[in-house]
């Protein structure tokens, strides 16, 4: 077949008188297709002579992009006159509006984790990353928790491997390892990240949540500095001064330890929120434990810290008086349509 004949000339017609796009599709596997003319005149082209080669493979790929182009113009041809027909047809009202496109959201976690954030660099933090899979040594033994310390008993830590080397991080307190390996004092870094730990779940435990561990080291901090930090952070998050009070808490990274309750936002003399007590227990804190700074090649002797660990799967959860933390991670957009 060639350019000349009648041959492709009645292929290209047939194309241009296709009068629906499944017999125009049919016709191109027809022609264009790998058992097809233009694919055998193609394969062809090895058995000419040498000084026919060149003219024939220009000439067969002439043919494949005329063909191509027939088949592209036709088919648009078709579709516009089925809009059209469409469009002529009893019912059709153009003045009638689209569609209405579904708007999705922000998850509610992903709000609040992006307002702690923009709160916290405006006080000069930096927001830090880090692996979900990590190391013994930075999930355990660098924070001050060797493997026969009870304190490990603490956490049902999903394991990777059966040397218990590798494990499904339980904190997001690696990170404050690896910043102080990378930065040098004094700084001031907070990590956000989903933690994983071995739990049967109910209404107020998950197997998978979110945290936000945060760091702060420099000369002569105290628990003054971590104070004023709490409190900001708390008046960032309810909008007004909350109200604070420390307890004596142990964290094997931390001495000394605390437990940091916020006032009951939602009640003067007690509610289910903070179980009648009027306090809400939010989150541990301390001092930075000496042989962390060691871990992370700091001299605990020039310089001190503080760090906290936020739950940010709870904040949300008092913030929006959610009951149940399976919901955050449901995946139902009934109940996340509610945050938009």
């Amino acid at each position: 077949m060639s350019d000349s004949t009648p041959s492709f000339e009645s292929v290209l017609a047939a194309v241009r008188a296709a009068g629906d796009a499944a017999s125009l599709r049919a016709l191109e596997r027809e022609q264009l297709g790998k058992e097809g003319p233009i694919a055998a005149l193609l394969a062809s082209i090895p058995t000419l002579p040498p000084e026919s080669r060149k003219e024939a493979g220009q000439r067969a790929n002439r043919m494949k992009s005329e063909l191509a182009a027939a088949v592209a113009e036709r088919l648009q041809q078709l579709e516009e006159a089925q809009l059209a027909a469409e469009r002529s047809g009893a019912g059709f009202d153009a003045t009638l509006p689209a569609a209405r496109v579904e708007r999705g959201s922000l998850h509610p976690l992903t709000q609040v984790t992006r307002e702690l954030e923009d709160l916290f660099t405006s006080m000069g933090y930096t927001v830090l990353d880090g692996p979900e899979v990590e190391l013994d040594w930075y999930n355990f033994e660098a924070l001050n928790i060797p493997r026969d310390h009870p304190a490990r008993d603490m956490q049902d830590t999903f394991r990777c491997d059966p040397a218990g080397n590798v494990v499904l991080r339980p904190h997001t307190s690696p990170v404050q390892v690896r910043a102080m390996e990378r930065m040098r004092p004094p700084f001031r870094a907070i990590a956000p990240g989903k933690v994983f730990r071995q739990e049967s779940t109910d209404a107020s435990h998950e197997h998978t949540f979110h945290q936000m561990e945060g760091l702060v080291v420099g000369k002569d901090i105290s628990v003054g500095h971590l104070i004023g930090a709490m409190k900001t952070l708390l008046r960032g998050v309810f909008g007004r001064e909350i109200e604070i009070r420390l307890r004596p808490g142990y964290f094997p990274f931390v001495e000394p330890g605390f437990e940091l309750d916020a006032r009951c936002p939602f009640c003067k003399s007690g509610c289910r929120v903070c179980k009648q007590s009027t306090w809400i227990e939010l989150l541990p804190c301390g001092m930075v434990h000496p042989n962390v700074l060691r871990a992370g090649n700091i001299d605990p002797a020039e310089w001190s810290g503080f760090a906290f660990g936020l739950g940010l799967s709870r904040l949300v959860m008092l913030r929006h008086g959610i009951d149940d933390v399976r919901h955050l991670l449901s995946g139902d957009v009934r109940f996340l349509e509610q945050f938009r």
